[in-house]
């Protein structure tokens, strides 16, 4: 490894240690404020973190609908070591559960509020990728990526041509969260109109605080079970699945666990994205933005939660900052992974695990060599 690879590597130890070693109530303050503003950036008009061309608030939604499939990815991914390149066939589920059960329009004659078809969304993305799972996890490497991959394709054609999802017409009036209105000692907050909808297409700061908010509790229950013998047990299997095997753990089950809990996540974020956009059909589920989701979580570094929301924030926000290079995005970005792999495969904020795996490795390559 090369030299400087290793002072950057150390500079990013040093300042977790440092973190660490803050006194307990220092961090959870830290944290505290760094949330509160996160919700107030609507509000604050930064100049250089607005976007000129579109509505700010709308880019920060996206952004946090991003980290919410990044979250989702990492955990089969980052955790588990499974590589997923057909992740947006989960978003899809869940996308159109939420559509078909809600929407006045959907050919499902029985209607549910919002806040039913979420729970059901999940459930269904859930046994989605248990379903898929069951008969493929036994599968490893590229030949379970092409499996995953033919999964993404297959949910895309079956929504295009389906009568109960209205083929390429799509289903509109798709269910916001609540009809509730903005309370009038909200009115001093921009976007927060004392009277107006609290969900709805022109007034999205509801939408981006309730995306926030699923995020921060998503991340802490990734968190938890990434702490606990289930997560333990998707970094034995990531690090070397053979050798877990022998040590007694159940490779299958955790995989599955991790499919799972990916496809729940998966489901959550396509759910919410479409309630916000009104509208679903099957041509936004294209595979292209299933691997830019996985070069996301690669690039902001795989197994570290952080730095696949670094990676998913790069994604959604550099494209609407700088519009006027849209035309050439898929250069700069293609340009950008290239670079990435070559001189930090582990990523923007790499997992300190994942940093002392690449390490050995390179020692092990140079002893070869």
């Amino acid at each position: 490894m090369r030299k400087a690879d290793n002072g950057r590597l150390r500079a990013v130890t040093g300042l977790r240690d440092r973190w660490s070693d803050l006194p307990r109530a220092w961090r959870i303050g830290a944290i505290g404020a760094f949330l509160v503003l996160l919700y107030s950036l609507p509000g604050l008009e930064l100049p250089l973190l607005t976007t000129p061309d579109t509505d700010f608030t709308s880019v920060l939604f996206l952004c946090a609908v991003y980290v919410l499939v990044a979250v989702g990815l990492n955990v089969v991914i980052g955790l588990a070591g499974l590589l997923d390149l057909g992740y947006i066939g989960f978003y899809a589920v869940g996308a159109y559960t939420v559509a078909i059960l809600g929407s006045p329009n959907s050919p499902v004659v029985v209607k549910y509020p919002w806040v039913v078809c979420i729970p059901i969304a999940i459930a269904v993305t859930m046994v989605s990728g248990l379903i898929l799972g069951w008969p493929t996890l036994r599968l490893r490497g590229d030949y379970l990526a092409i499996v995953t991959l033919g999964f993404g394709e297959i949910i895309r054609v079956f929504a295009l041509n389906s009568d109960i999802t209205n083929g390429n017409r799509g289903i509109n009036a798709v269910p916001p969260p609540a009809e509730a209105l903005w309370p009038a000692w909200m009115d001093w907050f921009p976007g927060a109109t004392a009277g107006r909808p609290i969900f709805s297409v022109s007034a999205v700061l509801g939408y981006y605080w309730l995306a926030l908010t699923l995020v921060v509790i998503c991340m802490l229950g990734v968190r938890r079970l990434e702490r606990s013998r289930v997560g333990r047990s998707w970094l034995a299997i990531r690090e070397d699945e053979e050798a877990a095997e022998v040590m007694g753990v159940p490779t299958f089950k955790y995989k599955l666990w991790a499919f799972a809990i990916g496809a729940a996540l998966g489901g959550l974020s396509g759910a919410l994205f479409f309630s916000k956009q009104t509208f679903i059909n099957a041509q936004g589920f294209d595979l292209f933005t299933s691997i830019l989701w996985v070069a996301a979580v690669v690039i902001g570094g795989a197994g570290n939660q952080l730095g696949v929301a670094l990676g998913a924030i790069l994604l959604a926000y550099l494209p609407e900052r700088f519009r006027e290079f849209a035309d050439y995005r898929l250069l700069i970005f293609g340009l950008a992974l290239i670079v990435m792999t070559i001189f930090r495969p582990q990523g923007l904020l790499p997992s300190r695990r994942r940093t002392v795996e690449l390490k050995d490795r390179a020692k092990e390559a140079t002893v070869v060599e």
